[in-house]
């Protein structure tokens, strides 16, 4: 007989959520959880090791919660399949060592560390206190990210040298923004008058922590890094795919499907640039719009444009191709702090929705943004992409569960329902001209761009006698940038970015292509199946209900909606 006494599966995964947030309040405070404001996790080994005990202790409870008879209902077998997914994923990268060289231009606890003041509440002296308290926790947590690194030297688990280089540039200017004084002392600037003195003393504790850690990074790490490769070879780099997809890729296969979108939509993006520049290219037409076509002046303006679009988006939309409950409606445009990384990003609003979903620009110092690159974009980043799917999962968190619109996301899905959503905005006709469909084609541009190379070179892959760039040599980081760097708009501080970020998140860049191509095919399937009486409405609605799911499972529930 099961034990009628082990909970269900939906009920074990927000045991562990909560008993995650205790180890990493940091997620706390993306959740919403106060009690989370004052702290910051232990990146030490030891503490990183008490969160897979958390996993594997959590798996066994699995093993018996599954037993019971309630558990073979959809909710609950979604709910179990995917924390089994998630958790055997996050072991096997845990067991592998991964978090003990962990460096990266935008996945790192460094960066997690300064990011979540971000999005910290700061409308009370009682929230500027808990600001004050977690600056102060910033030296231990750092303290602890340097002895896993220290402990991947002594056992040869070698962060790649771009990623170290890359990340002290970070640093250096997380230390001397504000005018020398430091991100930190920028942050807390507007704080209340009663904080006056403890606010800028917090702040400079934890700028010099930062600053104590680039140092070790550059006088110490570095050099024991020097020579180490800086991709992964195929062992690490399907383990990474499971744990950004949730499923095992064939990567031979994919990488051909990367190639083959590479050259449907450049000739589609011929098609564009010749309505705006005859006789030119995509790419010669791209850098004619970055200084003759439509354009915002200004940072400030750019964020309201922005808004704008995200707000005009949702009025469009709302009741016709989707039902979005009022608080899901509320999406914030931000500006990205400086020493961000150079892709635009999304946050997650509060599970109580007391912050809402934001949208960041990181400006790279630029003050005139070409719309082209902004429109699409942000089609991905705010309306509908990340924000509809995440606000709507943390809008049914209690029919489903916590861990399954939150800690359980699989990145793959997210990024895939994010570009299949800049897709379904030129099906619905929003890219009204010639210029933001350029754009949008150039976006999707990049994604298949990402399966080419991100596979190529972590794999060493032959590059075929197709190709415009190296044919008939593998793939290396030198021939990856050039290639990104010939078909893509972007700036060459944005494609450096974008090369550091993809040898140091192997697997990750490739989930946008593959994951659209997973809610392609499960769209399509459920159109099959229905008939005259498919209603994409609905359709649509269903599907970002769901809650998260790996690649392995997304196709076949979105083909039963």
């Amino acid at each position: 007989m099961p034990d009628q006494t082990m909970p269900l599966p939906r009920q074990l995964a927000d045991e562990y959520v909560d008993a995650f947030v205790e180890l990493d309040p940091i997620t706390g405070t993306y959740l919403g959880v106060a009690e989370s404001a004052s702290r910051l996790p232990d990146f030490s080994p030891a503490g990183q090791e008490a969160v897979a005990g958390l996993a594997r202790d959590t798996l066994a409870r699995l093993a018996d919660a599954e037993k019971r008879p309630e558990a073979g209902e959809d909710t609950e077998r979604r709910c179990a399949r995917l924390l089994r997914e998630r958790l055997t994923a996050e072991l096997a990268v845990h067991d592998a060592g991964e978090h003990l060289r962990r460096v990266s231009n935008m996945f790192s606890p460094v960066h997690d560390v300064r990011d979540v003041f971000t999005l910290m509440p700061v409308a009370s002296e009682e929230d500027w206190a808990a600001v004050a308290r977690r600056l102060r926790a910033v030296p231990q947590a750092l303290e602890g990210y340097q002895a896993s690194l220290r402990e991947g030297l002594a056992q040869g688990l070698l962060a790649g040298p771009r990623q170290v280089a890359t990340v002290i540039d970070q640093l250096t200017e997380w230390v001397t923004a504000s005018d020398g004084k430091g991100w930190f002392a920028g942050f807390v600037a507007d704080g209340p008058e009663s904080l006056r003195e403890e606010l800028p003393a917090a702040a400079r504790v934890a700028t010099e922590a930062v600053a104590r850690l680039r140092d070790w990074l550059r006088d110490t790490y570095a050099p024991g890094v020097e020579g180490a490769p800086e991709t992964v070879g195929r062992e690490r780099y399907a383990r990474w795919v499971r744990y950004w997809n949730g499923t095992d890729l064939d990567l031979d296969e994919a990488y051909a499907y990367g190639w083959e979108e590479f050259h449907r939509l450049r000739a589609e993006m011929e098609k564009e640039a010749a309505k705006i520049l005859p006789g030119a290219g995509p790419w010669e037409a791209l850098r004619y719009l970055d200084t003759e076509g439509e354009a915002v002046e200004g940072v400030e303006e750019v964020r309201v444009w922005l808004q704008n679009l995200m707000d005009e988006a949702i009025e469009a939309l709302d009741g016709t191709h989707f039902e979005l409950a009022e608080r899901v409606r509320r999406v914030e445009s931000m500006i990205a702090p400086p020493g961000s990384a150079a892709a635009p990003y999304y946050t997650s609003p509060s599970l109580d929705f007391s912050r809402p979903g934001r949208t960041w620009l990181p400006t790279l110092g630029a003050t005139r943004f070409p719309v082209y690159d902004l429109v699409s974009t942000w089609y991905h980043e705010g309306v509908p992409g990340h924000h509809l799917q995440l606000a709507q999962w943390a809008h049914v968190a209690d029919q489903l569960s916590r861990y399954q619109t939150t800690v359980g996301m699989v990145s793959a899905n997210a990024e895939g329902w994010a570009l299949y959503a800049e897709r379904l905005m030129d099906e619905l006709g929003f890219l009204g001209n010639a210029e933001r469909r350029l754009g949008y084609l150039d976006c999707q541009m990049m994604r298949a761009v990402r399966v080419i190379v991100d596979i190529g070179m972590h794999l060493q892959l032959p590059i075929p006698a197709h190709s415009p760039v190296g044919a008939g040599q593998r793939w290396t980081p030198e021939l990856a940038q050039e290639f990104f760097r010939r078909h893509s708009s972007r700036p060459e501080a944005f494609v450096e970015s974008e090369l550091v970020r993809y040898l140091g998140m192997p697997g990750q860049a490739i989930g946008y292509k593959l994951g659209e191509r997973a809610w392609l095919r499960g769209r399509e399937a459920a159109r099959r199946a229905q008939g005259e009486a498919f209603d994409a409405k609905r359709w649509h609605m269903a599907a970002l209900s769901l809650g998260s799911l790996g690649l392995d499972d997304l196709e076949e529930e979105l083909a039963r909606l």
